[in-house]
């Protein structure tokens, strides 16, 4: 049963559907911790620590930490590669372009694929440079994100990379809160205007509120 809902163009959406929402739940979450970097470093190191350490006693350290890391890992690669089977799908069904080449869709929905290709290189340096160390530009301090955060944004590629990323997430969001919704059947009349509200106002609001943390660095509120 599951490989057959998993072979049908409606399965693949769902899945989509459902590990997107996983990952929207994170990031408004995860939005919300990074904010806490403007009050200062105790604040944001103590927020990091708490991180590691929610669960016990029951769980060990860490533990909790990576079941999270785990579930995301999972709705990533779920997500992108029903996206990716579907769109080799839709390809094979319209081998040609189409006569008409007036978009008919909105920004968000014809850069849908791009801002997963963009997303998709983001979150491996965004690992590499904040949560190994690997690629950070200063001298990375495990256990100290508060300062790892300040080098990174100090750093005009930085800034680039993840302002461009941010923007393509804002669009990836506002269309894919919308597609889920009418995947898993939310969508209505009396409901499209408020969804595709709440799809604007979400999109606006994770957008700029992760972008606030580079800006922060770059105007010295935070440093």
């Amino acid at each position: 049963m599951a490989r057959t809902v998993w072979d049908s163009s409606v399965g693949k959406k769902t899945v989509m559907a459902v590990s997107g929402i996983v990952m929207l739940l994170y990031l408004v979450a995860h939005m919300i911790g990074n904010l806490k970097i403007y009050f200062g470093a105790g604040e944001f190191n103590s927020y990091a620590h708490w991180l590691r350490t929610v669960g016990e006693p029951f769980m060990h350290y860490e533990w909790t930490l990576w079941l999270i890391r785990v579930v995301l890992v999972v709705a990533v690669v779920a997500h992108a590669t029903a996206a990716y089977q579907l769109s080799r799908r839709d390809l094979k069904a319209r081998p040609s372009k189409y006569v008409h080449k007036k978009a008919r869709t909105s920004y968000a929905t014809r850069t849908m694929r791009w801002g997963g290709i963009i997303l998709g290189p983001f979150i491996v340096w965004h690992l590499l440079d904040l949560t190994t160390g690997t690629a950070h530009p200063g001298g990375f301090q495990a256990g100290h994100p508060y300062q790892n955060v300040v080098d990174t944004f100090s750093t005009w590629y930085g800034n680039v990379i993840y302002i461009v990323a941010m923007l393509a997430l804002g669009l990836h969001i506002r269309h894919g809160f919308w597609s889920a919704a009418q995947t898993l059947g939310a969508g209505g009349r009396t409901r499209d205007r408020v969804l595709k509200t709440a799809a604007n106002v979400l999109a606006l609001l994770l957008t700029a509120g992760f972008i606030a943390v580079p800006v922060g660095v770059m105007t010295g509120v935070v440093s």
